[in-house]
């Protein structure tokens, strides 16, 4: 069997054959007519009027039977049999065919819609060219790439031999075309808010540093959406707003969680928290039904059922019901203990974190879809006080296989009440938490200016990747890796 390098060789020799004989190897254009799905859709017609299209793609499978040649072009709409006679293509072409080109190649083809004896689809050239000239082979199967880090790093021969990935990344697609209509159809203007901010408001994580090398100023890449941006918005008359962008978190990478990734965040004015359970409700069920085909889903161990009641569920009960402590009322040595008793691994020692792990460990036994409500204050920094117990929240956060798959808020819009919440933030970065929110006094200033009520909420690539049944890197089209210099230790 040849070495790659062989392979490479012979390849870059078969480059200078196709020079001599007047034809480059990466002409700058094509002529190609249709592309290969039009032409399979419309092969009885074109048969039957003989008409002649040239197609382009790349070459799979070739087999040379003496003056005849098959092979098979892809052109990523689809697949043709192309089928190569000496005495139809003239001497010189056929050989040059023979000679040249190498399976992965990209050619260009003109003829007619054929069907061969055997009953085949297929084009019958009068005429080639060389389009690239690949120096690689690529592998025959997705056998030739078991290996999922080579896999994931390679993942335009992934795509291009399974297709499965390349079906999972047009319905990523869609799905976030889905939510973009559905949002548009319902008033939303869709905005653009910074990337890099002086501070990382909007949410609880470990952000990305880095230098603003002009304004010679430390910044952040932002952990949500533009939260704190849109709801500025909300100041200016804009009623209804939406963003979806990419976000990055300098944490730990799981089945569930990366370090770049995609969400979608939205704000309307004067929209309760009745109205917009209803609101994402449908934005779920239209979700399920337009990119999947269903609303019945398993993954993780979980199934269920989006066309279903959702029902509510309180957190302080469900964790009190759950590990018997109460994480209104009980003390953190107490918090501590259970958390222990029940062998969850939990970072940080202060309130907020205690209360987050057990409530994480909670969750993992809820299939939902359902609607988690009335969440303590110290877990909900921007949110509503309850009307009805100033240690609650007027929040939900939707609850799917375990997993939280959005989280909304009657958002605060109180400025002493937010200035006292920033505070306490503020205390909790003194302590080495290194996941509270950064305090933003210039959004404090926005609330003294007054905004309307208004409701917000937000989620991400998770729940494609739940209903989907991947892990979140899967459906990433180029998850980040390592480069392959440090893991040889190079």
């Amino acid at each position: 069997m040849a070495s790659l390098e062989e392979i490479k060789s012979e390849r870059l020799k078969k480059i200078e054959l196709l020079r001599d004989a007047g034809m480059q190897a990466y002409p700058a254009t094509t002529n190609r007519t249709s592309d290969i799905r039009t032409f399979v859709s419309t092969f009885e017609q074109l048969e039957k009027e003989q008409t002649e299209k040239t197609l382009a793609g790349r070459v799979r499978s070739i087999r040379l039977h003496g003056a005849l040649a098959f092979f098979d072009l892809f052109d990523g709409t689809g697949s043709i049999q192309v089928y190569l006679k000496k005495d139809t293509l003239g001497e010189p072409l056929f050989t040059l065919f023979e000679n040249t080109v190498d399976e992965s190649d990209f050619i260009e083809v003109t003829g007619g819609a054929s069907t061969t004896k055997r009953g085949v689809r297929s084009i019958k050239p009068t005429g080639w060219r060389m389009l690239t000239k690949s120096l690689r082979p690529v592998p025959e199967s997705f056998y030739g790439l078991k290996d999922e880090e080579e896999r994931l790093r390679k993942r335009y021969l992934d795509i291009l031999l399974n297709p499965e990935v390349r079906d999972l990344i047009e319905k990523k697609s869609k799905f976030w075309d889905v939510t973009r209509s559905f949002l548009k159809e319902r008033g939303f203007l869709e905005v653009e808010t910074p990337t890099l901010e002086v501070t990382t408001g909007g949410a609880e994580a470990n952000p990305f540093k880095t230098h603003h090398n002009d304004f010679d100023l430390n910044v952040y890449l932002r952990i949500s959406i533009g939260e704190l941006w849109q709801k500025k918005l909300m100041a200016s008359g804009i009623e209804k707003t939406f963003e979806i962008g990419r976000a990055y978190r300098n944490e730990g990478s799981s089945t569930e969680h990366v370090q770049e990734f995609t969400n979608m965040e939205c704000y309307g004015a004067y929209i309760n928290l009745d109205e917009g359970k209803k609101l994402t409700q449908d934005l779920y069920r239209t979700l399920a039904l337009k990119v999947f085909n269903t609303t019945q889903f398993t993954t993780r161990g979980h199934t269920f059922d989006l066309a279903l009641d959702w029902p509510e569920i309180d957190y302080v009960s469900e964790v009190l019901n759950q590990t018997g402590v109460d994480v209104l009322d009980s003390s953190e040595e107490e918090m501590t203990r259970a958390l222990k008793k029940l062998d969850i691994q939990f970072d940080g020692k202060n309130r907020e974190r205690l209360t987050d792990a057990l409530w994480k460990y909670c969750r993992r036994h809820i299939s939902g879809p359902a609607f988690l409500i009335n969440h303590p204050k110290i877990v909900a920094p921007l949110s509503k006080e309850h009307e009805k117990d100033n240690r609650k929240t007027e929040m939900f956060q939707i609850i799917v296989a375990g997993s939280e798959m959005g989280r909304a808020h009657a958002e605060l819009n109180d400025p002493v009440d937010q200035q006292s919440r920033f505070e306490a933030q503020g205390k909790l970065i003194e302590g080495g938490d290194k996941e509270a929110m950064m305090p933003d006094h210039e959004f404090i200033e926005a609330l003294e200016y007054g905004i309307p009520p208004t409701f917000g909420f937000g989620f991400g690539e998770r729940l494609f990747a739940y209903l989907a049944d991947k892990p979140i890197r899967e459906i990433a089209i180029f998850p980040l890796m390592k480069p392959k210099k440090e893991l040889d230790g190079n």
